[in-house]
């Protein structure tokens, strides 16, 4: 596994490029996409808007080819002015044009590249092969456009968790300080009690187990003392169970020291003779002693709390609390 390789820390008026590495922009998705924009320059960034991400850029489910999509990735690698990428949406795309990436690049100038769902595969693939410190995070289009102007539209409260939110992300991406406390912006339940702490490792389940069957798997070692954090999406229990054991079977749980669910979306049929999520979890753990955090701000439903991934947390699962305890960025 390669030394942590944490970017360089964002500054006021940096130019944030706006990318489509899995889906293209959908029919409907321009007003969100303009929303998401505002909210990066809202925290201070210039915004370009990349071309994979025009109306009508489509290729089947992709925002493009795979060489094509790559080629726009690694040219914003490349290019000194670019100092962050987020990705405008997820899809079903990365793992078509994993091996076209510039890692050269990546370890040449590294720089933060956000975003989850099947970006969450791209996220570990650099973090697995140059160490890059990505941000599991909010995406432009339907996160930053769609999720935070439907969570935060006013109600009581609202405009306080909105600020957390836009404070913990400015903490992660500049400030090379420990960013401290993540704000909970929804209840977080203990599932099974207890503290560790550990480096944060995930993204969305079934892409996390798919990568590991590639060539740009995380290590082994990479998965020692981690706090493992996952969430899913359109997917009955019995996927999310299966995906659990395929861990459990390549020792993965054996090596964690705890794990953080997220907030699923749309998983499970819902009939009353289903297990609830919380059981699927706790046999696949069975006597492990894991602290188990759940409902954390981390999936499809958004928002999202920006999770920077090989950086040093503390979970504590009795008290419901979830810490940055290093630097994401340098």
């Amino acid at each position: 596994m390669p030394a942590l390789l944490r970017p360089r820390a964002l500054c006021p008026g940096d130019l944030v490029a706006v990318t489509a590495p899995a889906g293209p922009l959908e029919a409907d998705g321009r007003p969100l996409l303009a929303r998401g924009t505002a909210v990066l320059e809202e925290l201070g960034f210039r915004v370009r808007v990349c071309p994979s991400v025009a109306e009508g850029r489509t290729r089947w489910w992709a925002a493009a080819r795979p060489a094509e999509q790559a080629a726009e990735f690694n040219a914003l690698l490349r290019d000194p002015e670019v100092r962050a990428v987020v990705a405008h949406s997820g899809g079903q795309a990365v793992t078509g044009w994993l091996d076209l990436l510039d890692l050269d690049a990546v370890r040449a100038d590294p720089k933060p590249v956000l975003g989850c769902s099947d970006v969450s595969q791209l996220l570990l693939a650099l973090h697995a092969r140059t160490g890059l410190v990505g941000v599991h995070s909010d995406m432009v289009t339907y996160g930053f456009g769609g999720a935070w102007s439907e969570r935060f539209a006013g109600g009581p409260g609202e405009d306080g968790a909105r600020r957390a939110l836009r404070e913990a992300y400015t903490r992660v991406l500049t400030e090379p300080v420990a960013p401290g406390p993540l704000p909970a912006l929804s209840p977080w339940q203990c599932w099974r009690d207890g503290r560790a702490r550990g480096r944060l490792v995930g993204g969305l389940l079934n892409r996390l187990v798919a990568l590991q069957a590639t060539p740009y798997a995380l290590p082994a070692r990479c998965f020692d003392g981690a706090v493992l954090f996952w969430e899913e999406v359109d997917r009955p229990l019995s996927a999310v169970w299966s995906d659990l054991h395929a861990l459990r079977l390549s020792g993965v749980l054996d090596r964690i020291a705890a794990m953080a669910v997220g907030t699923p979306l749309r998983v499970g049929a819902g009939d009353a003779a289903e297990p609830a999520l919380r059981e699927v979890v706790l046999d696949v753990l069975g006597d492990r002693p894991l602290p188990v955090l759940a409902g954390l701000d981390v999936g499809h439903a958004g928002p999202n709390l920006p999770l920077p991934l090989g950086v040093e947390a503390e979970l504590d699962a009795t008290a419901r609390t979830l810490t940055l305890a290093a630097p994401a960025v340098s």
